[in-house]
């Protein structure tokens, strides 16, 4: 790409900045018009409720205002390849929508956009669709070379259902072929596929491993979203609700970045709102089968008790881990014991276990919704944590940028 283009690419920043979200909600409908088979493989309920979209022209944005140096997105990009990974993306999808951008970009930007101007999108687009593709080969190969992996789906019979509070069902899940499965780091995910019937599609999801790593079975925790119609949003998590013991899903092999560090003996801190539990709980788990066991403080926010997923379990877990302290967090508590027993009402707010959470060289983990970790990260950083201390996983499109 030489410099004239990259002055090129520059100068539609403006155009990004005030219409980025009109060119990919745009694209979107052109590529699926054209390729009806790729709403199979994206998620349908980002989708419709416009997160997608906002995630691509704020991604797109960024390649933009970074031409000079893209290096420096190569974090994000490692983490929207893992994400690839997971979702078995190949090569030649980078095509498919690299033909629908650059085509949607001299539609929706109409003579502004010259021939030379789309050019320049041409050979931006596939220097970076390079930069994905051959880290995603090294992700493909990184995973197929660990013991019981695999690239792609695989079957996996749901053997047992836990009902773990009103909302949430744990799904334990074995290989079909009764074959080996591989390990994981604690706080990593899964991608699910099922059919969603109401759709007529294969959908697939994100749902974080709940448990520490057993050779014999995965663990996922899924909270039943209601969707409002026609918006899909939900609809994964209220398919697998409706599945029985016995039926068949297909998942991709553990991924994800948001982990606990190998062999790191740092304190940890967990701060989880509603279903961000689940990392947090393999985290957990992990950290009580590990010989060091750190200390550990747990913040965790919910609706209230009969949203409070795996409530019995961690007060069991407490009495014989001395290294474990908690907080829990009621929007409305329900009762005065509730109080009693270590539940504060109101939302999560550290500064009401500062005196517990500042520990020395502690790594801190968030996980929630979208608003509630740029809360707690912003109050963390206003303790004077180091941000390089903080990690945070966003369910969903990658909408945040806090670093």
């Amino acid at each position: 790409m030489n410099s004239h283009q990259k002055e090129l690419i520059k100068a539609t920043i403006p155009i990004l900045r005030a219409s980025g979200e009109d060119l990919t909600s745009y694209f979107y409908s052109r590529m699926f018009r054209e390729h009806p088979e790729l709403r199979n493989i994206f998620n349908m309920g980002n989708q419709a409720n416009g997160r997608q979209k906002s995630a691509l022209a704020n991604a797109v944005l960024a390649y933009a205002e970074n031409i000079e140096d893209p290096g420096v997105l190569l974090g994000v990009l490692k983490g929207i390849g893992t994400k690839h990974r997971s979702l078995n993306i190949q090569p030649e999808q980078y095509k498919i929508v690299g033909t629908q951008l650059i085509a949607s970009i001299g539609e929706v930007v109409g003579e502004a956009a010259t021939p030379e101007i789309l050019e320049a999108w041409t050979v931006a687009y596939y220097q970076l669709a390079k930069i994905m593709i051959d880290l995603e080969k090294g992700l493909y190969e990184e995973n197929a070379a660990k013991p019981g992996s695999w690239n792609g789906w695989r079957k996996f019979v749901i053997k047992r259902i836990v009902e773990e509070s009103t909302e949430i069902k744990s799904f334990y899940l074995y290989p079909e072929d009764g074959k080996e499965i591989t390990n994981f780091h604690a706080g990593q995910f899964i991608s699910v596929q099922v059919f969603v019937p109401e759709l007529g599609l294969l959908q697939p999801r994100q749902y974080s491993l709940s448990s520490a790593f057993n050779p014999e079975y995965y663990r996922i925790s899924v909270k039943k979203d209601i969707g409002i119609a026609p918006n899909p949003s939900g609809m994964v998590s209220q398919t697998l609700h409706s599945k029985s013991e016995g039926d068949i899903i297909s998942i991709s092999a553990p991924a994800g970045l948001f982990h606990l560090e190998k062999d790191a003996e740092n304190p940890l801190v967990l701060i989880s709102g509603g279903v961000g539990l689940t990392p947090m709980l393999s985290m957990l788990e992990t950290n009580l089968n590990a010989l060091q066991n750190k200390k550990t403080v747990w913040i965790h926010g919910c609706r209230n008790e009969s949203v409070h997923a795996f409530k019995e379990q961690i007060s069991t877990l407490k009495e014989d881990a001395k290294w474990l302290e908690t907080f829990t967090f009621y929007d409305s508590a329900q009762n005065d014991d509730d109080i009693s027993n270590q539940i504060i009402e109101g939302r999560v707010d550290l500064h009401k276990c500062k005196d517990a959470i500042l520990l020395e060289d502690a790594k801190f983990y968030i996980c929630g919704p979208e608003i509630f970790i740029k809360t707690q990260y912003e109050t963390l950083i206003n303790l004077n944590i180091n941000q390089e201390n903080i990690f945070y996983e966003e369910f969903g499109p990658q909408l945040i940028n806090l670093n």
